[in-house]
């Protein structure tokens, strides 16, 4: 059966540093430690088969193209995140529901939203009992360091 791991975006971008960076594929975009820990993990773990889910594009592939700043957040409804209903339609239409299992790195906010949308699927959550992002990149790093999945 085979894996798709989810990772988290980020409120850190490239364009944080480097404001005139203009499009950046989505692999190099989120720049906080968080999301850069859960992309390393990815690409060592699953290095074919891993995406971003973006508060305001949805499921983005490492390759995928995104234009410039934006600030988006699925814990701030008034910024306008993409809903349920959009990446219902994503799924679909990215082929990320031929996947048998669903790998999703991040807080509750990420996981919610990806067992919504993908309701008949396996999930795996190696992060969510974690009490806090500190102890979420621990785990992340001992994984990455010992060369063993979560």
């Amino acid at each position: 059966m085979s894996t798709l791991c989810i990772v988290p975006c980020g409120n850190r971008k490239i364009w944080d540093k480097n404001p005139s960076a203009g499009p950046t594929k989505a692999r190099d975009v989120y720049v906080g430690p968080f999301a850069t820990k859960c992309r390393e993990y990815a690409e060592m773990f699953y290095p074919s088969t891993w995406c971003i889910l973006s508060a305001k594009y949805g499921f983005l592939f490492p390759d995928d193209i995104v234009p410039g700043p934006y600030n988006v957040s699925f814990n701030d409804r008034r910024s306008n995140p993409i809903t349920t209903t959009e990446l219902s339609q994503q799924v679909r239409a990215k082929g990320v529901d031929l996947y048998g299992e669903i790998v999703v790195l991040g807080g509750k906010n990420y996981v919610e939203m990806a067992v919504k949308v993908f309701p008949k699927k396996e999930f795996h959550t190696p992060l969510s009992e974690c009490k806090g992002i500190g102890y979420m990149m621990g785990r992340l790093k001992t994984a990455i360091n010992r060369g063993v999945p979560l």
